[in-house]
């Protein structure tokens, strides 16, 4: 049959015959790209015996028949990543790790391939570096290479020969956006090559049980590039966080079908390669001293991990008109809202006022139980007064000033008598649960911002 053209959304995979400006099936606008393929020849007639042989060669387990072991993961000695797959690399496990160039991708990559080697023969298939490169960068990384194989291939169609037919444990692909199939005549890199070769992949792990790590680019947005199908058709999808300037990178877990999503694990990029960084809130809160003005820590969740950050204020008389509002590692939004209720309740005058928020250390904090540690930072610049940095804040703020009812209160306080805090702000609503246990520190409870503007008065 003739070739013919259609249309893919680079979005979300939608097929169409003609192009269009948005797409009917997630709404994109201007994502569809056309692209040359080849009609499958349909046959008709086909008998019943064909029907029948086909059907008896697939393979159907009862789910009580099925069998799995925790021996089924892989472990690496870094208990970090390893958590944050929900305890290893699980056997046919299809994982996309993504984030922007020079980020450290490989190199972390290449660094658990040392430790996976022990397990059985990994592959590390490249189509971005040379083979002397890989091993350059192996070296600097001190890593031994023994059970480690590379490829410089880009044909799937020869990569699927190979996997097969070799059967590694583990297979990393450095990139999936440079990776091609043969008979199709689109180039790398477009939608349509991106969606064929990832399928052939999955149908690898999942056929033979081997596990993959696959490379993915990201946009200028910060989206994977190819299509959004990709990031449905992995287990997994981790992303590099982190500006190159930074001593550390964040590992978030975006999707994990075998573990809990948005863990994170936090590295630090040195000479030899990445370092896991297991006591992290140690490490965000470096450099305080006793005492503060405008600073406030409180205990964030991240998935199943607590970490413990510093939220600083400062607030400054507006040299122009319009007030400003710069904020870094918090919800900008979020900041007009509490600002907004701090005008509205306690009737301090911040309209006129400039205003800066800030997490060190570059980690952005989406947990809403930060409210009151934001706004305790700001009323603590307002009015000058002193918080001493061994007490925490821990609650989400509604319109009306009312301090709301938090989750897994007991993993967060945990975390601050691990550390040597001795005392927290915490909401009255959450007084039942806490009093179930003791805890060493010292429990201050809020029902409302009056209350607490009453004890920052009182400097308590």
């Amino acid at each position: 049959m003739a070739k013919g053209s259609v249309f893919y959304c680079s979005e979300c995979g939608y097929k169409s015959a003609k192009w269009a400006g948005k797409c009917p099936q997630c709404g994109a606008w201007s994502s569809f790209e056309e692209v040359e393929e080849m009609p499958k020849d349909v046959k008709k007639g086909t008998s019943s015996i064909s029907v029948a042989s086909r059907a008896s060669d697939i393979k159907v387990y009862e789910f009580k028949d099925v069998e799995y072991s925790k021996e089924d993961r892989y472990k690496t000695k870094y208990e970090e990543f390893d958590r944050l797959l929900g305890g290893g690399l699980l056997k046919g496990e299809v994982v996309l790790v993504t984030g922007n160039p020079g980020i450290g991708k490989s190199t972390l990559l290449l660094q658990v391939a040392n430790s996976y080697k022990e397990y059985g023969d990994v592959l590390y298939i490249s189509g971005e570096e040379s083979p002397a490169q890989i091993k350059n960068r192996g070296e600097r990384l001190k890593i031994s290479g023994d059970g480690i194989y590379i490829m410089a291939e880009m044909d799937i169609l020869n990569i699927y020969e190979y996997v097969v037919s070799k059967k590694p444990k583990v297979v990393i692909v450095d990139s999936i956006q440079t990776l091609y199939n043969s008979s199709m005549d689109s180039i790398s890199g477009t939608p349509t090559q991106i969606r064929e070769c990832t399928l052939k992949i999955v149908e690898i792990a999942k056929k033979y049980n081997i596990s993959f790590f696959i490379v993915g680019h990201i946009t200028k947005d910060g989206k994977v590039a190819g299509p959004k199908l990709l990031e449905h058709m992995v287990d997994a999808v981790f992303n590099f966080e982190g500006d190159e300037g930074l001593y550390y990178r964040i590992l978030r877990s975006e999707k994990n079908r075998f573990g809990s999503t948005n863990e994170i694990a936090v590295f630090s990029m040195e000479e030899n390669g990445m370092k896991e960084i297991k006591n992290s809130s140690e490490y965000f809160l470096s450099e305080r001293e006793e005492k503060n003005i405008g600073s406030m820590v409180v205990p964030i969740l991240e998935g199943t991990k607590v970490f413990l950050l510093e939220v600083q204020s400062l607030i400054t008389d507006s040299g122009v008109g319009i007030p400003r509002r710069v904020v870094q590692g918090y919800d900008r939004n979020r900041i007009q809202i509490l600002t907004a209720i701090a005008e509205k309740k306690l009737y301090i005058p911040l309209g006129m006022k400039d205003l800066f928020v800030n997490v060190p250390g570059g980690l952005a904090i989406e947990d809403p139980a930060a409210d009151l540690a934001v706004l305790i930072s700001i009323l603590s610049v307002y009015k000058g007064v002193s918080i001493s940095q061994k007490i925490a804040a821990i609650g989400e703020l509604g319109l009306r000033g009312e301090i709301r009812k938090v989750f897994f209160l007991e993993r967060r306080l945990k975390e601050l008598e691990k550390l040597g805090f001795t005392g927290v702000y915490v909401p009255e609503s959450n007084r039942k649960e806490i009093e179930k246990k003791k805890y060493k520190l010292k429990i201050i409870y809020l029902k409302n911002l009056d209350e607490l503007l009453e004890r920052m008065n009182k400097n308590d």
